[in-house]
Formats: C-alpha cells, sequence, structure tokens
C-alpha cells in the first residue's frame, strides 16, 4: 500500500490540513509521531474529525506535555529520543505520516524531522503556504530533500494563493503541484471533506 511523509516548509503552513484533506480523499491512515504540546487538541485528533476518514489513526510514538519543539519538550520531561525509536505502524492500508514543524525543525539534540524521513524512507509530500518569505523557505527545503536524495513526490500549497510566487517555485524546483487548498473561512469536517471531493482525480496520481 501507499505510504508518504508530509513535511512542511515551516510550523503552521498547513500540513495537518493537508493531512486532512488527504486522509478525507484516500480513506488511508494516518500517524503523527511526535506530538509536542496540545494533547488533548492534538493534529491526530484534528484530522480524525475533521477528515471523517475509515482509516485509523495510529498512536503517536512521544506524547510530549510542553509546546515546543520537540528535541526542548524532551529535554525538559526528561525524555532520550532516537530515530531507533520510530518505526512505521503496521497497516494494510495506506498510509500517511506527518512530521512536526519544518525539515530542520529539531526532533533530538542533532537529529532534524529531515533526519527522520530518511530513517523513514518515505516520498515526501512538500506543504507549503505563500506568505512573504516563502519562496526562499520552500527552495530551501526542497534543496535539503535533495540533499538527502529523498523522492518528493509534490508540492501542495495550503492557504492563500499568490500566483507569482507558486508559478516560481514550481519552476525552480521542477517538483509536482499536487493541490492547492484554500483558506476555508472556518476549518469544519464538512468544509474539509467537501473540497476532498472536488480533488478525486488526484488518487491517480499518488
Amino acid at each position: 500500500m501507499k505510504k508518504y511523509l508530509i513535511a512542511g516548509i515551516h510550523t503552521g503552513t498547513g500540513k495537518t490540513v493537508s493531512s486532512a484533506v488527504l486522509c478525507a480523499l484516500t480513506g488511508w491512515d494516518y500517524w503523527k509521531p511526535v506530538q509536542a504540546g496540545d494533547l488533548e487538541q492534538s493534529d491526530s485528533l484534528f484530522v480524525k474529525r475533521m477528515s471523517g476518514t475509515a482509516g485509523k489513526i495510529h498512536p503517536e510514538r512521544y506524547r510530549l506535555q510542553t509546546p515546543a519543539s520537540p528535541h526542548y519538550a524532551a529535554e525538559l520531561e526528561k525524555i532520550q529520543i532516537s530515530l531507533e525509536d520510530f518505526t512505521l505502524p503496521q497497516t494494510e492500508n495506506g498510509l500517511l505520516v506527518e512530521t512536526a514543524g519544518g525539515l530542520m525543525s529539531p526532533l533530538a539534540q542533532g537529529i532534524h524531522m529531515a533526519d527522520l524521513a530518511v530513517h523513514l524512507d518515505l516520498p515526501v509530500i512538500l506543504v507549503s503556504s505563500l506568505y512573504l518569505g516563502s519562496i526562499n523557505h520552500t527552495l530551501l527545503s526542497a534543496e535539503c530533500l535533495r540533499a538527502r536524495k529523498l523522492k518528493v513526490a509534490g508540492l501542495i500549497f495550503s492557504g492563500e494563493d499568490v500566483p507569482h510566487s507558486r508559478e516560481y517555485i514550481l519552476k525552480e524546483t521542477g517538483l509536482r503541484h499536487l493541490m492547492s487548498i484554500p483558506r476555508f473561512d472556518e476549518l469544519q469536517a464538512e468544509s474539509i471533506q467537501a473540497f476532498a471531493k472536488t480533488r478525486t482525480a488526484l488518487l491517480a496520481e499518488l
């Protein structure tokens, strides 16, 4: 079955909304290896609630209390994280794995989310949002993935569309444009699932 890693160009770029849309579209499983803070309103709970997916939401490997970078939250909570701690959950379904923060956000001392991507050895879907500075952040993220010889399935743009920035990024990276997810007036399950139904053509590309 197909498995992808959802990575972002920075924190808050729309990875979790993108994951909810993809789960609503595909019915695949979802796994967030590390959740730091907001445990009662975690990304796993958001994806389950918003996507209505029939797929399984796999439990996080680490649930850290502190709303901070995982390396710092783990340090405060006296938890040692290593790459060997992470093994893909067993499933006969497709699987989306969502990282925390951007690709160079630290997971532990000397270990970044990009290293987790290498360890899990999954093709990457990179999520960008078109704020001022996002061209730089997206190109750097694409270079980071190339340097680690990771396969990139394509780009998702989340939020307000800026056509000239979007087209520049696509031309410079040479990556496939999988879809653009609009900024929803309100994040509700109905709007997420209704939008996913308009993107069924993407199923043939994944």
